[in-house]
């Protein structure tokens, strides 16, 4: 009669040695992350709120594809009956994908933070926007194109208040809505997720992988990148092609209405310009590109007061007292100088970022 195993046995082995190096190893990278941090410019580096939020939404889209993944392999496992593998594919390294992700620098990717770090930005100023109402007993300026003749119009209204309340729920709940990224990087995410999902799995079958490959494709193939606030408020400003005339009323009443995916849209459609150029102008704390794209737009003095008071009042960044000084500075400005000064950002995107990326060697 064999003895049963003995507690020795069932414990887990522990390597003193193997412990010591791990635990130097996280001391120097704690350490070094921490001299990084310290030594970083005060404008570079993220608030409080800010990291929070990023650290949330990053953590949601990275989750909720991982589940979608999972679960569809599973199935695909469960049906083919490999019931113990598809039940395994739920299990194993469940939630640590994004530990996976992180670990191996994959979420470090410039195109991937700089769209979330500013959506979150983004939303960040949208919430804290004062509101300007136009009349008091008028409703919202989304509202009213909602309901207009122009079913082109009201469509797009309608298509941009559901889309920016589920945004708005999602970071409320810190889950996702529908299509929170860009094709090409959703395209991205998805297969670094379906790496890690394959990574975390103790045995790797050509069963495993074809589900997991599968279901990945399926996630790309349901994603709709035209149902992200981005796109919907695009769509909208199109619709609208506010005139010369009606152009500074729809700006100031956007930031008024707190929607300002719309400012940004709107603000885009007249430079000719992709609405991550003008969001990325818009959320420009110190504003000297926002006041040059305005100036080209021929606003005047009023209209570029109230939206830079607005922006100020929302967003801790800027100093509201520089831009009062730089007003009349600003107003001064020609139309045709700021035509010619914000001109690069109406070139080809993928022209646009060639030239950046050779700028980024020469400065090495």
């Amino acid at each position: 009669m064999s003895a049963g195993p003995t507690m020795q046995d069932a414990m887990p082995s522990y390597d003193p040695m193997e412990r010591a190096e791990l635990a130097r190893r996280r001391a120097e990278t704690r350490l070094a992350g921490t001299i990084a941090d310290f030594f970083l410019d005060a404008d570079a580096r993220l608030d409080d709120r800010t990291r929070l939020m990023l650290a949330q939404v990053l953590g949601a889209i990275v989750g909720a594809i991982e589940w979608d993944i999972r679960r569809h392999a599973s199935r695909l496992l469960a049906g083919g009956g490999a019931t113990q593998a598809g039940e395994a594919m739920l299990k194993a390294g469940a939630g640590t994908v994004l530990e996976r992700l992180t670990r191996a620098g994959l979420l470090r990717d410039e195109e991937l933070m700089e769209e979330l770090i500013a959506r979150v930005r983004h939303d960040l100023i949208a919430a804290s926007l004062p509101v300007e109402v136009a009349a008091p007993d008028e409703a919202s300026l989304l509202v009213r194109l909602a309901g207009v003749p122009d079913s082109v119009v009201a469509s797009a209204a309608s298509a941009l208040l559901a889309a920016e309340s589920r945004r708005r729920m999602a970071n409320e709940q810190g889950s996702v809505g529908g299509s929170e990224l860009p094709a090409e990087l959703h395209h991205r995410l998805v297969w670094w997720v379906a790496a890690a999902i394959r990574d975390g799995l103790k045995t790797a079958t050509r069963d495993s992988d074809r589900a997991i490959t599968d279901a990945a494709q399926r996630s790309l193939a349901a994603h709709d990148e035209g149902e992200r606030p981005d796109a919907v408020a695009t769509r909208l400003a199109a619709a609208l092609d506010a005139r010369p005339n009606e152009l500074g009323a729809v700006l100031v009443e956007s930031i008024g209405d707190r929607r300002l995916s719309l400012f940004v849209a709107v603000l885009a459609h007249a430079l000719g310009i992709g609405f991550d150029q003008a969001r990325a102008i818009a959320l420009d704390p110190e504003g000297d590109r926002l006041w040059l794209a305005l100036r080209a737009l021929d606003m005047d003095r009023p209209t570029i007061a109230r939206i830079g008071l607005a922006l100020s009042e929302a967003d801790p960044r800027r100093d509201i007292e520089a831009f009062a000084d730089a007003l009349d500075a600003i107003v001064s400005i020609g139309v045709e100088d700021a035509r010619a000064s914000i001109a690069p950002l109406a070139l080809n995107r993928d022209f646009r970022m060639a030239l950046r990326a050779l700028a980024r060697t020469e400065r090495r």
